[in-house]
């Protein structure tokens, strides 16, 4: 087993906790990561195991490289840091904008950047995005553009960072993700019924496919869909 710290940037809730816990379940050196110091110690303590939290905001990129100072050598680095921004053309939100380009596009970029030499050769690096990339939606002009922006980012580190994989994951509705698991039930069924495999996508799912991308060291510069067929609808 690689010896190396599970560094993961937004892992103190949804899906990116659910794979520090994974890991810490697995006696993995684990550090979480979230926009609050607290909230993030607060994380490691419930997720236990050799887990650690720290507090930096992605959106504040000058700030991540001192707060990374004192981590140590990291094995898998996982961006899955989101904001959701419905944002309108009409009625734009130049601020709102600006922050979620800055969080998912120069933030995921600085975090790399900042850990240098930290990553080995045998490192392997995943991002996410989502599904918007593929399936806007009215309001989505940001997400969609930085969920495309994350797919381009794969494709030029790949290059730069060789031998360093880098992969990204773009999820569909996790239904039961803190996030959806509460929405009404007709929307539920509706969304069930617009999925192939006729049920949503797990945070398990998730997990498992997270896994893979970093763990399978011939994959490389994928832009994984897990969507349970929508792509295909």
């Amino acid at each position: 087993m690689a010896a190396g710290t599970v560094l993961i940037v937004g892992g103190t809730q949804g899906l990116g906790r659910e794979l520090g816990q994974s890991y810490a379940d697995d006696g993995r050196q684990v550090v979480v990561t979230g926009r609050e110091q607290a909230r993030a110690e607060a994380a490691a303590v419930e997720i236990g195991g050799n887990t650690r939290g720290l507090g930096f905001d992605l959106a504040d990129p000058h700030a991540i490289e001192e707060r990374l100072a004192d981590v140590g050598d990291v094995d898998y680095l996982v961006l899955a840091a989101i904001e959701r921004d419905t944002n309108k053309v009409g009625d734009y939100d130049i601020e709102s904008a600006m922050r979620l380009v800055t969080l998912k596009l120069v933030g995921y970029t600085e975090v790399i950047h900042a850990l240098g030499r930290r990553l080995g050769p045998d490192s392997a690096i995943l991002m996410f995005g989502g599904l918007a990339r593929d399936r806007p939606y009215p309001g989505s002009t940001t997400v969609t553009t930085v969920n495309g922006g994350v797919t381009s980012l794969v494709r030029t580190l790949v290059i730069e960072l060789a031998p360093i994989r880098i992969n990204a994951l773009h999820p569909a509705i996790v239904g039961d993700s803190p996030q959806w698991r509460d929405m009404p039930a007709e929307r539920m069924q509706a969304l069930v019924d617009r999925t192939p495999i006729g049920r949503l996508v797990t945070m398990a799912e998730i997990v498992g496919a997270s896994r893979f991308l970093l763990e399978n060291r011939a994959v490389n510069g994928i832009n994984l869909v897990v969507d349970g067929g929508w792509t295909c609808m």
